[in-house]
């Protein structure tokens, strides 16, 4: 194959997926944690997402300023990178009393349960990696 090839679609791995536990409170019928799935986005996603997650300020002097609402957004990364559990299923949602894969996540797990799923779902989708490591592997 040529080096050209291995950018080809159907030459990418595309389908990252990891399995992880972010919380010992889910447990299957044996008392085992139950792992969530958890994959990587792509750009085009990530572009939708946060379009939804910004929002126009109003500011002094009738200027506009364009804004990502961060916590908006990390909540809509995570909810898009989560497989399994399936957080748009309607029996999980009202088991919790909630509408919205977003809101589910905010009220099942516990403060720093969610923060332990998003640096994992960070991580999944390479907002872990700082810039200057990546310019050091391309240089060796």
């Amino acid at each position: 194959m040529s080096s050209l090839q291995a950018f080809f679609a159907q030459n990418v791995k595309s389908d990252i997926i990891e399995e992880f536990v972010v919380s010992e409170r889910f447990r299957d019928e044996n008392g085992k944690p139950i792992p969530w799935k958890i994959r990587a986005i792509t750009e085009e996603e990530n572009e939708q997402i946060r379009k939804a997650a910004t929002q126009v300020v109003k500011e002094k002097g009738g200027r506009r300023n364009v804004e990502i609402q961060p916590e908006v957004y990390l909540a809509k990364v995570a909810t898009a990178s989560v497989v399994f559990p399936d957080l748009k299923n309607a029996e999980l949602q009202k088991s919790y009393g909630v509408m919205g894969a977003e809101d589910l996540l905010k009220k099942m797990l516990l403060s720093g349960e969610y923060a332990t799923l998003i640096q994992k779902v960070q991580e999944v989708n390479g907002f872990d990696r700082d810039i200057n490591d990546l310019m050091d592997e391309v240089k060796n």
